[in-house]
């Protein structure tokens, strides 16, 4: 959690390079995450280009993947390929790029690229800014998976804890066709 409230990072564990469609299966499984939250999940894809200013294959694939949802899931509020910096800060998002679907409001879950960029920034956060990291969660499995990295401290095992069995609770309406959100 930070002064701007929750963000939410994927994928920062997993997948060293996805693919377009991984990228895809990434954004859906994250989606479903934040909503078991009961927040409305605003999705940046995050790359060192904003919205095709740049070529290469990272942005590439994003711009793929982006494309796939926008077609398949139109009512999903996702947008990228952008600099960390647009996805976060409304007022630079909404200055220069008035068509993102994110308009209105900066984004709460980042889509990183590919696993380092990923971890490098999930560490970062973890250990320069005054903020709770909770977390990794693997998603996408018959069961999430809820990690303990090393050197948790108790807040954060207490926390992990907390959304297992959450997590657990959402599992078991689901097994009774009751919704989890």
């Amino acid at each position: 959690n930070t002064k701007r409230g929750p963000y939410f990072f994927a994928d920062c564990t997993v997948n060293k390079n996805p693919s377009a469609e991984d990228l895809v299966e990434i954004t859906l499984q994250t989606k479903y995450a934040v909503e078991q939250f009961r927040i409305q999940p605003r999705i940046a894809f995050v790359s060192y280009s904003n919205f095709g200013s740049n070529r290469g294959n990272i942005p590439n694939k994003q711009r793929e993947a982006i494309a796939y949802l926008h077609e398949n899931f139109p009512e999903m509020i996702v947008d990228g390929e952008m600099q960390a910096n647009v996805a976060v800060n409304q007022e630079i998002l909404e200055k220069n790029f008035p068509f993102s679907k994110l308009f209105g409001g900066a984004a709460n879950t980042l889509i990183f690229p590919y696993l380092t960029a990923g971890n490098i920034a999930y560490k970062l956060l973890q250990e320069l800014a005054d903020v709770e990291v909770i977390g990794p969660i693997l998603n996408g499995l018959n069961k999430s998976v809820h990690v303990l990295p090393i050197g948790s401290t108790v807040t954060e095992i207490v926390n992990m804890v907390m959304i297992a069995a959450l997590d657990g609770q959402c599992v078991h309406r689901r097994n009774k066709g009751e919704d989890c959100t």
